[in-house]
């Protein structure tokens, strides 16, 4: 979204020439009007436009929960700006005058980085899923696991005998559906994984 016609419809023929599906709005009010009712994966914007700038229209977006990967561009660039924008979570800031190239090759790098973190949250999700159907005691059984503690010292940490640990920890790998013991602890630290134990 550029607030000059000309470029904003060259960069949108560029795109559909690289085979992207591209919708161009004149302001950032225009694109509020219709971010609800069309999908949209990936904004790119100016970062000063008539009206609403692109940083103000960032921090609408995260106020009505819209959170979208944002590429900044613009000719008015300055440190502040692109470092306000980055905080903010944007993917990438790129100052005119650009290099088409240079563009599509953030915008490529965005997508690539978005499906990474879209399977990520999958697998986190999935890895959730298993440890609810963890009995309290077999999280607290997972927590020391994972920390390397034996089934001896969990036998006398928790005051049961070496069988039943063994037990727990075999319900435990087969509820999580880990193979091994680095599996499991690769899962724990992907759920950021604490056991409630003392």
């Amino acid at each position: 979204m550029d607030d000059d016609d000309a470029v904003r419809h060259a960069l949108k023929l560029y795109l559909e020439r690289e085979n992207f599906v591209v919708y161009d709005y004149p302001s950032a009010e225009a694109l509020l009007e219709m971010v609800d009712k069309k999908y949209a994966s990936l904004l790119v914007l100016d970062i000063r436009m008539n009206g609403m700038s692109g940083l103000e229209l960032q921090t609408e977006l995260k106020s009505r929960d819209i959170y979208l990967p944002i590429i900044f561009i613009s000719g008015h660039g300055n440190i502040q700006s692109s470092v306000s924008a980055m905080k903010e979570g944007a993917a990438d800031f790129i100052e005119k005058p650009f290099d088409n190239e240079e563009l599509l090759a953030s915008i490529r790098y965005t997508f690539k980085k978005e499906a990474e973190k879209t399977e990520l949250n999958s697998i986190k999700s999935a890895l959730r899923e298993k440890l609810e159907t963890l009995t309290p005691r077999e999280q607290e059984v997972m927590g020391y696991v994972v920390d390397g503690v034996s089934n001896k010292q969990m036998a006398v940490l928790l005051g049961v005998s070496d069988r039943t640990i063994e037990v727990h920890r075999s319900r435990v790998m087969a509820k999580m559906a880990a193979n091994s013991l680095p599996e499991l602890v690769r899962m724990s630290v992907l759920l950021e994984f604490d056991s409630t134990r003392p």
